[in-house]
């Protein structure tokens, strides 16, 4: 079996590749990654998917959704389609993960299906917008959260507190590491199973919604609002990828990533769509239209304003477990571009347990730069696109690398090959396209962050030695 960090066999990162790939292969291939003294195991790994995906989507987004969808059955069509989506992306990316076993996520891919400069504009993507600007979001919405529940602090100074804190923790060792993230996870499931469970049996009041599908929800389906709502969607929903980021310092990566990414994915879909039957069927529609903490608002109306208090108290602690994913899982693209190019040597320094404190600590300053100094729906919207073209654009690739390398070691294939990439790439492209029709602003925004990253490729690349 390949040991994450070992050169992939017969070559195969030269095959089919140019001159340029070749020398970048040969140059910068890791020599440390299949070193590393410790390895995070699978739970830990099942942990940082469950615990990136469940976060600011899923408890701020359904007040945006309401703005132009106030169907109940729609609105939970949205996130059956959305999981739908993921799963089908989680299972194309466990094909990719476990034929390329390297940490840096659509990075590595993309570096060794298409082209370095690929995988470097996806990496600087990653490291300015997937995880930066999430964790910001995160931490942001657990301040609002507390301070909703009665912390009078600014949300933004609390929001910086919990980055400053949990990096700290991931820059210690694996061990303290990975029992940080799997001890918020495990809190995160058990509180969100208590509060369903509670808000459907305590509500004192039932709101007069119904789920039957009526006539008229059918023409919202092939609607703007349908795609841009997806959106918001698909964002909840990012993170199931995150395991990726991580499977170089995984125990058998290979065998296990299939399955963590494929079980993670479906726990999530089918506790997002708990979740939102609870918050529509608890709070009033006119009360979470275009509010941020719809968490908050259905626990008030199902427990009472006290009792709802400490329930959006409870929620605000699920999202410590969210900001902690980022934080351990997006430093490892850092980590990959400091390996793979030498004037970015420093991201590639770790400490005595072989964890990238360099990287770390920088996207956790780059997620503070934009706590302090975005707003909120903006970075929503123009990080959800972006995100959304980067894993567009690595599932592509599955399809790429079947043509190019087929005779590549493929632990896990895909089921359902072709429809399951395709039904990814449908669901995905279709969001994109209404995303720069309806909001260009945030479109022109994710182009030029790809545009920024392909010229600063171009000033960093490592120049192939001249040929005498």
């Amino acid at each position: 079996m390949v040991r994450s960090g070992q050169p992939n066999i017969n070559g195969a990162r030269i095959a089919g590749g140019a001159i340029h790939n070749k020398v970048m292969c040969a140059r910068h291939e890791p020599a440390n990654e299949s070193q590393i003294l410790s390895h995070y195991p699978p739970k830990v790994a099942a942990a940082v998917v469950i615990a990136n995906m469940i976060g600011t989507g899923v408890f701020t987004s359904l007040g945006f959704q309401l703005v132009n969808i106030q169907s109940p059955p729609v609105i939970l069509l949205l996130w059956i389609v959305g999981g739908i989506s993921a799963l089908c992306g989680a299972l194309s990316y466990a094909e990719l993960g476990a034929a390329l076993p390297r940490s840096g996520g659509e990075y590595h891919f993309l570096n060794e299906i298409y082209h370095p400069c690929a995988g470097f504009i996806s990496g600087w993507v990653s490291a300015t917008v997937g995880f930066a600007a999430p964790t910001a979001l995160a931490a942001l919405t657990f301040g609002s959260y507390l301070n909703s529940s009665g912390v009078a602090i600014d949300p933004s100074w609390l929001a910086t507190v919990a980055i400053v804190a949990l990096t700290a923790a991931h820059c210690s060792t694996h061990r303290h590491s990975g029992g940080t993230q799997t001890s918020f996870t495990i809190l995160k499931l058990l509180l969100i199973v208590a509060f369903s469970v509670l808000a459907l049996t305590l509500s004192p009041a039932e709101q007069q919604v119904t789920f039957n599908w009526r006539s008229e929800d059918a023409t919202l389906l092939a609607s703007g609002a349908f795609a841009v709502s997806l959106v918001y969607v698909n964002y909840a929903y990012s993170g199931w990828n995150a395991a990726t980021y991580i499977s170089g310092e995984l125990a058998a990566p290979q065998r296990s990533l299939p399955w963590v990414l494929g079980i993670s994915t479906t726990l999530v879909a089918a506790l997002y769509c708990l979740l939102n039957f609870v918050f529509l069927s608890v709070a009033p529609i006119d009360a979470m239209v275009g509010k941020v903490e719809v968490g908050v608002i259905a626990a008030n109306f199902a427990f009472g304003y006290s009792l709802g208090t400490f329930m959006g108290l409870l929620l605000a602690l699920l999202l410590i477990s969210t900001v902690s994913a980022m934080i351990l899982a997006g430093p490892r693209v850092l980590h990959r571009i400091g390996q793979d190019y030498p004037r970015f040597a420093a991201l590639a320094r770790e400490n005595a347990d072989g964890i990238p404190v360099i990287a770390i600590m920088i996207q956790s300053a780059t997620a503070l730069v934009f706590l302090w100094s975005a707003s909120f729906e903006q970075i929503l919207i123009f990080s959800g696109a972006t995100m959304a073209l980067n894993t567009f654009a690595t599932v592509l690739g599955l399809f790429v690398l079947r043509w190019r390398r087929p005779d590549i070691q493929r632990p896990f294939k895909v089921s359902l090959y072709p429809l399951t990439p395709l039904v990814f790439l449908i669901i995905t492209g279709w969001t994109l396209i209404y995303v720069v029709i309806q909001r260009p602003t945030e479109a022109l925004i994710s182009a030029a962050v790809v545009v920024s990253g392909g010229a600063f490729y171009l000033i960093v690349r490592p120049q192939p030695p001249s040929i005498p």
